[in-house]
C-alpha cells in the first residue's frame, strides 16, 4: 500500500510535466529565436538605449550579467535599509546591514536564502518591489545564460551569442510573468491568501489572542516556484497553510518548481536542430531525479531511529496534510531544481534521509536543475562526458559538431571546481578558526556532534550551489555567517556563469566538425548511461568525506 502511495504523485506529476514538455519547450524556443519584437519590449529598448538587433560577444554578454546583478543587489540593500519610511511597511524597522546584505545578494543570486522570519521583518513594499521582481529577473538571468550556452553549440564560426537584454526581457515579459499569473490564479483558487490586510488579531479557542499575519502571497509563491527561487513569504515556507493549504496545491507546486527546467531540453533540441540531444539530456535528468526520490522516500518512509519508531514512522517536522510521500517529493523536487522551498523541515528528516537533499544539491542541481542553470549544468557535464570517452578511444572528442580541445575542458573543468570549493572551504573555515567555531558551536548549531556539522555543511551546500533551502536547526543570522553564506552565494552564481558563457564563445567561434565513424553518439542510451556515470563521479564523490564524517556516520550510529 505505501508503494502505491508514493507511485500515484510521482506517476501523476510525470504525466503533468509530459504535457507540458512538447508545447512550452517550444514556446521557449520561440521566444529566444523570434525576430520580431512586442510594443512593451520596444518601449523598454528605447528608455535603456538598447539595440535589439546588436549581437554581443561572450564578454559583453557577461558584463551585462554582471552590471544588471550588481544594481540589483544594491536596489534590494536599499530598499531594506530604508524600509522604515515606505508605505505598507507595516511599522516594521529597517533591516540591519548584515542581514540586508546577505538577502540582497540572495535573492538576486537566484538562492533565496533567508536568515529570517520574513512575516516579521519584511513588509510588503520589501516584499513585492524587491524580492518578488529579484524572483523574475534572476531566474530570467538564468535562462538566458542556459540560452546562450545552446546558441554557442548551434552558431557556426560566430563571434556573438545573443543580447543579454533581449533575452532578459524576453525571458520576464514573455516567459515568467504570463505563466506566474496564471499559477497564481490557480493558487488563490486552491486557497493560497492574496491581500494587502496586514495583521489581523483572532480570539483562539482557548480565548488567547493571536495575531495572524496577511499578504499579497499568491503572487510571491508562484515566481517562487516557476522561477526556482524558494524564498518563503512566510518563515515556514509552503509548509504554512497559507502559501500551501492542501495537498493537491502541494503537488501542484511541485510541477511549477520541474516545469520550466524539464522542458527547456526540448528548447535545446529545438535550437540546435535536433531533439533528439534534448531528449538524451532528459533522460539523464529524470533518470537521477527518479533515483534520488526512490532513496528519499525508502530512507524516510523506513523510518530509521529510536525516535520515528517510537513514533511510527518519521513524521517529526512533516505537515499531516502532505504526510511522508508528499513531503519526500516535495524535497527532492526543491533540492535538485535550486528552489530551497520547502513544506517538511529537512532538518527533522531521518539521518539518511537528510542526506538525500544535501547530495540533490552537490551533484550540481542539473535533474533538472534550476531555470536554466540546470541545462547549462547538464551541458557542462556533457561536455566532460564526451571529453573522457574521447580519451578512452583515443581521439579528439566531439560534442554536437563542435571539439572538445584544452580551452573548452579547462573551462568545463573550472565549473565544476567552484562548487566544492565554495562549500568545503565555508565549511573548513567555520570550524578551524577558533574565534569563529565558538560562535559557530555556541550560537548557530541547535544540534551539536555530527548532525551539527550536517547543518553547517547544508548550510554552505544551499548557498554555494544558489539552492536556500536549511536545515532549520542552525541559527544563520549571525556576522559570520550572513556574511559567509553572502561571499558564497555571490561566487556560487558568478563564476560558473563566466566559465559557461567563456565556453559559449570558445564554441561559437568554431566551425562544425562532420561526424565520423568514430564519433561518440550523443543520442543513445550508452551516452545517456555515460553521463550519469560521470555526473554522480564527479561531483558527488567529491564530497564523500564530508557526508562520512556527518549523515553517514550519524545514519549509521
Amino acid at each position: 500500500m505505501v508503494v502505491w502511495f508514493a507511485i500515484l504523485p510521482a506517476l501523476t506529476l510525470a504525466l503533468a510535466l509530459a504535457a507540458v514538455h512538447r508545447p512550452l519547450g517550444d514556446y521557449m524556443a520561440w521566444v529566444y529565436r523570434s525576430r520580431t519584437d512586442w510594443r512593451i519590449e520596444r518601449g523598454f529598448y528605447r528608455l535603456t538605449g538598447v539595440d535589439p538587433r546588436q549581437q554581443q560577444t561572450w564578454q559583453s554578454y557577461l558584463r551585462g550579467v554582471l552590471a544588471f546583478s550588481v544594481v540589483g543587489v544594491l536596489f534590494l540593500y536599499a530598499l531594506q535599509r530604508t524600509q522604515a519610511v515606505l508605505p505598507y511597511s507595516l511599522g516594521l524597522p529597517a533591516v540591519p546591514e548584515a542581514l540586508s546584505f546577505n538577502t540582497a545578494v540572495s535573492f538576486v543570486t537566484n538562492t533565496n536564502w533567508q536568515s529570517y522570519s520574513p512575516d516579521v521583518t519584511l513588509g510588503y513594499s520589501v516584499q513585492l518591489a524587491g524580492l518578488a521582481v529579484q524572483n523574475f529577473v534572476s531566474a530570467a538571468v538564468g535562462s538566458a545564460v542556459a540560452i546562450a550556452l545552446v546558441r554557442g553549440f548551434a552558431h557556426r564560426r560566430s563571434d556573438t551569442i545573443g543580447n543579454f537584454w533581449v533575452d532578459l526581457t524576453r525571458g520576464t515579459l514573455r516567459l515568467l510573468l504570463p505563466l506566474s499569473i496564471i499559477a497564481a490564479v490557480v493558487l488563490v483558487a486552491g486557497g493560497v491568501i492574496q491581500n494587502v490586510s496586514g495583521f489581523t488579531d483572532v480570539t483562539t479557542l482557548s480565548g488567547a489572542t493571536q495575531s495572524l499575519p496577511g499578504g499579497p502571497t499568491a503572487s510571491q509563491e508562484s515566481i517562487k516556484l516557476l522561477g526556482t527561487n524558494g524564498g518563503g513569504f512566510f518563515n515556514a515556507n509552503s509548509a504554512h497553510p497559507f502559501e500551501n493549504p492542501t495537498p493537491w496545491t502541494s503537488l501542484f507546486e511541485i510541477f511549477l518548481m520541474l516545469a520550466i527546467p524539464f522542458s527547456l531540453p526540448r528548447t535545446f533540441g529545438t535550437i540546435i536542430g535536433d531533439r533528439r540531444q534534448g531528449y538524451a539530456i532528459l533522460a539523464a535528468m529524470g533518470v537521477i531525479f527518479l533515483v534520488s526520490l526512490t532513496a528519499l522516500t525508502a530512507f524516510e518512509t523506513g523510518g530509521a531511529g529510536s525516535a520515528p519508531e517510537a513514533a511510527g514512522g518519521a513524521l517529526e517536522g512533516k505537515e499531516q496534510r502532505f504526510g511522508i510521500i508528499g513531503s519526500a517529493l516535495f524535497a527532492t523536487a526543491s533540492t535538485l531544481t535550486s528552489t530551497g522551498a520547502v513544506n517538511s523541515m529537512h532538518d527533522s528528516f531521518t539521518s539518511l534521509g537528510g542526506m538525500m537533499p544535501m547530495l540533490n544539491m552537490m551533484l550540481g542541481e542539473v535533474a533538472p536543475g534550476g531555470v536554466g542553470s540546470g541545462l547549462y549544468g547538464m551541458l557542462v557535464l556533457a561536455v566532460i562526458t564526451v571529453f573522457i570517452a574521447g580519451l578512452l578511444v583515443g581521439r579528439t572528442p566531439e560534442y554536437l559538431g563542435k571539439k572538445i580541445g584544452p580551452r573548452e575542458i579547462k573551462l568545463a573543468s573550472l565549473y565544476i571546481l567552484v562548487t566544492p570549493t565554495l562549500v568545503l572551504g565555508g565549511a573548513s573555515l567555520s570550524f578551524a578558526i577558533p574565534a569563529i567555531r565558538a560562535d559557530v558551536d555556541g550560537t548557530s548549531i541547535l544540534n551539536p556532534g555530527l548532525h551539527g556539522l550536517s547543518e553547517v555543511v547544508y548550510a554552505f551546500t544551499s548557498a554555494s550551489n544558489n539552492n536556500g533551502s536549511a536545515f532549520a536547526g542552525l541559527t544563520a543570522d549571525t556576522p559570520w555567517l550572513n556574511t559567509a553564506l553572502g561571499v558564497a552565494m555571490l561566487l556560487g552564481r558568478f563564476l560558473p556563469i563566466v566559465f559557461v558563457l567563456a565556453l559559449a564563445g570558445a564554441l561559437a567561434a568554431q566551425d562544425s566538425v562532420p561526424a565520423t565513424v568514430g564519433t561518440l553518439p550523443t543520442s543513445r542510451p550508452l551516452f545517456v548511461g555515460l553521463l550519469i556515470g560521470i555526473t554522480v563521479i564527479v561531483t558527488a564523490l567529491t564530497y564523500f568525506p564530508v557526508l562520512a564524517l556527518g549523515p553517514l556516520a550519524e545514519g549509521l550510529q
